[in-house]
């Protein structure tokens, strides 16, 4: 499922969304220009998990060495469709969350829904030393605060049937629903299969995001 639109306008310009795409493009064009050194980039600014877990390898790193990449990874993306489709996902959602708790509040809400998706994908997956990076964290976070504050608002939908196309609107907690839904099988099967992140996909940080934004929106929503 591709969604295409959400049927909710919102009351304030979104400049924090905005902001945090400006960033990603702008953050992704400078990996592009990296060339042969994007690779020692990504593992410096991108979650590897063991070197949280293992005492040996987290000692070579300094605290802020540690803690920087909890931030970085939110905005580095592994190519254009990864990019794109983030961006676009929180350009959807992102608005109206944002004009629910305020900018400042939006911003920290974001941040923390990051940093607890990367704090789940290091404990479901401890041992890897793949670099994970990408905003989906905390954009699953917006998608969280989303099904909560607007469950009813209509979603304009791309739904694939076998070889066709059909474009569904249907509410935003059936669209949201079915999509943590097919997370949490996802990453069930991956730990089930011996690993929490199959195909580049660390589906228990989605998980983990979805959760904190449901979680986190109820502290952070403003009050009117």
């Amino acid at each position: 499922m591709i969604p295409l639109r959400d049927v909710n306008p919102s009351r304030r310009f979104p400049a924090v969304t905005y902001g945090i795409i400006g960033l990603c493009v702008l953050a992704f064009f400078y990996e592009l220009a990296l060339g042969p050194g994007l690779r020692i980039w990504i593992y410096r600014y991108g979650i590897v998990p063991i070197r949280y877990t293992h005492l040996e390898v987290a000692s070579r790193f300094s605290t802020l060495e540690q803690a920087i990449p909890f931030v970085t990874t939110m905005f580095l993306h592994g190519g254009w469709m990864h990019l794109i489709g983030n961006m676009w996902v929180l350009h959807i959602f992102g608005d109206n969350v944002e004009s629910a708790l305020g900018r400042g509040r939006y911003l920290l809400f974001y941040l923390l829904c990051g940093l607890i998706a990367s704090l789940m994908h290091i404990v479901t997956n401890p041992s890897s030393r793949i670099p994970t990076i990408g905003a989906s964290g905390a954009i699953a976070g917006v998608m969280g605060a989303y099904f909560l504050l607007y469950p009813r608002a209509r979603v304009l939908t791309l739904v694939p049937i076998f070889f066709y196309f059909s474009i569904v609107e249907m509410p935003a907690y059936v669209f949201l629903g079915l999509w943590f839904v097919m997370q949490f099988f996802s990453g069930t099967f991956a730990l089930m299969g011996g690993g929490a992140q199959v195909g580049g996909v660390a589906w228990w940080a989605h998980i983990g995001g979805f959760v904190a934004g449901m979680v986190l929106v109820k502290v952070f929503r403003e009050r009117r």
